[in-house]
């Protein structure tokens, strides 16, 4: 198994963005790398993954040495955004803003010069 199926692996498991240190912490003896600074070579492989590949890397940066799943960071962005009415311009389940009584344009009302 390569290094980023592990990673990916840990970081689907984990649904929340980890540190480096936290990834190769949870991957122990899964990590194929023998060498010691496995941190160095799964953020190296991290970052080279999403500098080749861009927005279609599976992974994402979320913060200095914080990696994650870009697609769990979009579903969790979707699901934090609230849904707006094309029609209303209202958050769905939201009444549309009414005007009082008193403020509602009246046509007998003439306009002062």
């Amino acid at each position: 198994m390569s290094t980023l199926a592990v990673v990916e692996s840990i970081l689907r498991d984990a649904a929340v963005p980890l540190s480096v240190r936290e990834i190769v912490e949870r991957a122990g003896e899964q990590l194929p790398t023998r060498s010691k600074t496995p941190d160095t070579v799964v953020a190296r492989d991290l970052s080279m993954d999403i500098k080749k590949k861009g927005e279609v890397s599976l992974f994402v940066r979320t913060s200095p040495g914080r990696y994650a799943i870009r697609e769990q960071v979009m579903r969790q962005q979707q699901a934090a955004q609230p849904h707006v009415s094309p029609v209303l311009g209202t958050s769905l389940g939201e009444r549309a803003p009414t005007l009082p009584a008193s403020k509602a344009p009246s046509g007998s009302e003439e306009m002062s010069a």
